[in-house]
């Protein structure tokens, strides 16, 4: 008869089994703990959500974009040095590399894009620019990216059954990278809506669905990774972060919750190869929601101005000026006649809150003062000589971003000194008196100073130290023996750069 064999187990199987046991059951007597809390359990879903469903009901509503861009006359021949990316087009006239890439595949370009050619005829190139949308209304308004229909002069949309439809555009705003489309058609559309009452939380699923590389209607899914994100495009930055693939040609198109509303407008991608890595950018809903209704309105977005250039309150910037903490944002100029100049608000001056609303940082106050209208009368508070002051001040109109690259420097006016350079031999730092009259020209930092280490460079000019102006080296001086006679760590310096204006706290040598 055979008798059953028990199994044996050791001494070190026997202890991982209790151990496992006590993971298994998220707390035994082995690994109990009153003073923490119990572990975070959640039910499982038994599987992972479909997407088929939202992709049928929202694929309809979302529309391929091209667009077609004039541009001067050209030759055939010249089609090398006018197709914008070329690794040739920086070479000079009559460069053998050139000569090939116009020989080889100028004509070949100008062929195969805009018809047939003729022995150097000139022509009006015509080129073509791809990306996404989406419709918002049924009668006929598209959402896309500005930067999809930047430049350009005609403009189609492709439906996702094939139906080609020309479009008109109704309203651009580069800050926000967002742009208006309309089509008229004697048809109603599927259109889908902007999801702003329910802000999106990291880990929910999304779908995107857009135009990569041309290709159509393609449906990506992932998850949101991130919120409030700056990428450094401009002032308003607050993008969602998304991790579904996301590539060229996907611009402008829209990012679904999975009830199908409009969660985020795909932007932009963070890509060195170019391609998907799993980091794209979408301009969220509750920003498109209300630039998309003011350039239905009248084709534009009109934003309240206050007229300063600002920066970002460091620790050490604090320090400098002995405020609590580093929140809030630190004028570096007023610009002239602006509603902020006029208001009494000064350099230096620390934006703590605007109608009685914190003021955190640098996109806090920008997003602020954008949402009032032009015209609007607002209360600003501002840290200044240790003291809280409210000022109020009656916004301007954002201007264009046409007009600021159009706006001339300021004449700065003066007689120049004549002096020898002296040296800060402390701080790293030599200087002369600036031409202007008004500050310091520093002509040396030397490497590794407290100076070059907080940033400052042979070029800039002290204009201020801890908001007293200067204008010699026996300013600069005594204005930091004062700040470190009053016990601080770091002196704040206004410093006046090639193109702006700017803070920096320089640490002072100790004892």
């Amino acid at each position: 008869m055979t008798q059953m064999r028990t199994p044996r187990f050791t001494a070190a199987v026997m202890a991982a089994a209790v151990v496992g046991a006590g993971f298994a059951g998220y707390g035994t007597a082995q690994f109990a703990n009153p003073a923490y809390a119990e572990p975070v359990r959640l039910e499982a879903p038994a599987m992972a959500p479909g997407f088929a469903d939202v992709v049928e009901a929202v694929s309809p509503a979302v529309v391929s974009v091209r667009v077609r861009a004039s541009v001067d006359e050209v030759s055939d021949r010249s089609f090398g040095r006018q197709f914008r990316g070329s690794p040739f087009e920086d070479l000079p006239e009559g460069h053998p590399f050139r000569r090939f890439f116009d020989r080889e595949f100028g004509d070949r370009f100008n062929e195969r894009q805009f018809g047939e050619r003729g022995p150097d005829r000139p022509r009006r190139a015509r080129p073509v620019s791809q990306g996404s949308g989406f419709f918002i209304s049924g009668d006929g308004f598209i959402v896309t990216n500005n930067h999809v229909i930047d430049n350009g002069e005609e403009f189609t949309v492709i439906m996702n059954d094939g139906t080609e439809l020309d479009a008109e555009l109704i309203g651009a705003d580069a800050r926000t990278d967002l742009a208006v489309l309309k089509v008229d058609a004697d048809r109603e559309f599927t259109y889908v809506t902007f999801d702003d009452d329910n802000p999106t939380r990291v880990g929910e699923w999304v779908v995107a669905v857009g135009n990569p590389f041309g290709l159509g209607g393609t449906v990506t899914a992932g998850i949101v990774s991130a919120r409030g994100r700056d990428i450094g495009a401009g002032p308003y930055d607050d993008f969602i972060q998304i991790d579904a693939a996301v590539n060229r040609g996907n611009s402008g198109g829209p990012t679904f919750n999975l009830a199908g509303e409009v969660v985020g407008v795909n932007t932009a991608i963070f890509s060195p190869s170019g391609g998907n890595v799993g980091i794209a950018f979408a301009v969220p809903a509750a920003v498109a929601t209300d630039v998309v209704a003011d350039l239905i309105d009248d084709g534009n977005v009109e934003r309240g101005w206050l007229g300063v250039r600002i920066q970002a309150v460091t620790d050490e910037i604090a320090e400098s000026l002995g405020l609590a903490d580093a929140s809030g944002a630190i004028v570096a100029e007023p610009e002239a006649g602006a509603p902020a100049a006029q208001a009494g608000i000064e350099a230096g001056d620390v934006i703590t809150a605007v109608n009685g609303e914190a003021i955190e940082g640098t996109r806090e106050l920008s997003r602020a003062i954008a949402a009032f209208d032009p015209g609007t009368e607002v209360t600003i508070t501002v840290q200044r000589d240790g003291e809280a002051r409210d000022i109020a001040v009656e916004l301007g109109e954002l201007p264009s971003l046409q007009e600021l690259a159009g706006t001339p420097d300021a004449d700065q006016g003066g007689e120049p000194e004549s002096a020898q350079p002296s040296s800060m031999d402390d701080l790293g730092l030599t200087l002369v008196p600036a031409e202007d009259g008004q500050g310091v020209l520093i002509t040396d930092v030397v490497p590794d100073s407290p100076a070059f280490q907080a940033g400052i460079r042979a070029g800039d000019i002290i204009r201020e130290v801890n908001n007293e102006p200067v204008a010699s080296t026996a300013d600069v001086e005594q204005r930091i023996g004062e700040v470190a006679d009053a016990g601080r760590s770091a002196a704040l310096l206004r410093l006046q750069g090639e193109d702006a204006s700017r803070f920096v706290a320089v640490p002072l040598p100790r004892g």
